[in-house]
């Protein structure tokens, strides 16, 4: 059964805009079920096509400007009709060609509104880029925020529960939302993939694997050589290792068998195809971002405890506090934050703020523990920060339980991340 997700309603908007819609994410994120479902609503109104650029066959019935609307005529559009016609075209970035076929589509059809989508942003800009150039719409697709994964689990009176939370101001919740924290600790180990969110926990891994087993076979194979994945193997294995911790180029390409650039490459492949996310520090004197070695995340929890083997418990392991902070990252992305937007700061003398949020001229300090009971040693980077920067106001303290506010702290619970968009 189909589960609404938030980014629907913003879909469904787009079809009003004249422009091509384009729907970008990692594989079995449900951009096609996103699209099957659009296309099942909107047929009731409109005549549509949903073709499936995966079959040659449907891709040869698009693949020039004529094959296209003699298509679509031969599935009802009239050129001088008023109303639109809907075209969906699902895996479009398969074909380099299907952009200029777009454009024409675009420049001289009005009534001819098209959603497309495509498994990697890099193959997708590529095309685009110039092509589409002021006649597109991106709609970024990401794994199921937590949010999202309660729905899918039938969890609908707890998100009720959650909606509420920003009401309360507690140091206890978690005695007050046991089911919510159990759940935010199997979302930890398993993370948002949409089939992997409704299956039992002995089937997640499994899901996983199939997963991943394809985007090495349909992804890397096609964006990098064969004898080349192997390597890209190794560095992804390295960075979920070092998962959330700062990474140098330089040793990547040690550890992987390839040179500094290549690796950079192989980060950026992994980043446009929505696996990694990528955080450089923050400093007053901007150029220092460009040397300095960035944070690197995985933008589900799942995948990255995919590729180090490991599904234990949180109870059970030592890197909890990554996947962590992992989740806020992941959870700011996926409620509209751009990546380049969170950054975090560090001196010389080792003092530390988790993020820095980037909201025009505005910065927002925002400091992650993974405990339920916080010492005031854990405020020493918030503090370092507010000495550096006096007039920085509020800070942030993403933790456990607390969500009170204390002087110039504002504690945040993991379930109200909201606060700070």
């Amino acid at each position: 059964m189909y589960k609404d997700r938030k980014i629907y309603l913003t879909l469904e908007k787009q079809k009003k805009n004249g422009k091509i819609t384009i729907l970008i994410g990692p594989r079995q994120v449900g951009k096609t079920t996103l699209l099957q479902r659009l296309f099942d609503q909107l047929r009731n109104d409109h005549r549509c096509l949903f073709l499936d650029l995966d079959i040659y066959s449907h891709y040869e019935q698009v693949s020039s400007y004529e094959n296209l609307i003699n298509t679509l005529k031969l599935n009802g559009y009239q050129t001088a009709q008023e109303e639109l016609f809907v075209l969906f075209l699902d895996e479009f970035q398969r074909y380099s060609d299907i952009s200029r076929v777009l454009k024409s589509v675009c420049d001289h059809h009005h009534n001819i509104k098209v959603y497309a989508s495509g498994s990697s942003s890099l193959a997708i800009n590529e095309q685009i880029q110039e092509s589409l150039a002021g006649r597109k719409r991106i709609i970024r697709i990401y794994p199921l925020s937590f949010r999202e994964y309660l729905h899918f689990r039938d969890k609908d009176e707890l998100n009720e529960k959650l909606q509420k939370i920003s009401t309360i101001q507690s140091d206890n919740l978690d005695a007050l939302l046991p089911d919510a924290f159990e759940e935010l600790h199997r979302f930890l180990i398993y993370g948002g993939y949409p089939e992997v969110a409704q299956v039992e926990d002995r089937e997640k891994k499994e899901v996983l694997a199939s997963i991943f087993d394809l985007y090495v076979k349909k992804d890397l194979v096609d964006l990098l050589k064969v004898d080349r994945i192997r390597h890209a193997k190794t560095l992804i294995r390295h960075l979920a290792v070092n998962h959330g911790q700062e990474t140098s180029y330089s040793r990547l390409a040690q550890v992987s068998a390839i040179d500094e650039k290549t690796a950079k490459n192989y980060v950026e492949i992994l980043k446009e195809t929505f696996v990694v996310t990528v955080h450089p520090p923050w400093f007053t004197n901007r150029n220092k971002e460009l040397v300095k070695t960035p944070k690197i995340y995985f933008l589900d929890n799942g995948v990255r405890n995919f590729f180090i083997n490991n599904f234990n418990s949180h109870d059970m392991r030592q890197d909890s506090s990554f996947l962590f902070e992992g989740y806020v990252i992941s959870e700011l992305i996926k409620a509209g934050v751009m990546a380049d937007q969170i950054k975090f700061w560090r001196t010389k003398n080792r003092q530390e703020v988790d993020l820095i949020l980037e909201d025009g001229e505005k910065l927002k300090p925002v400091e992650i523990k993974y405990k339920k009971r916080l010492k005031s040693t854990d405020y020493k980077g918030l503090k370092g920060y507010k000495k550096a920067y006096p007039t920085c106001s509020p800070l942030y303290m993403v933790n456990l339980a607390n969500n009170t506010t204390t002087g110039e702290v504002q504690h945040l619970s993991p379930f109200d991340l909201g606060r700070l968009l």
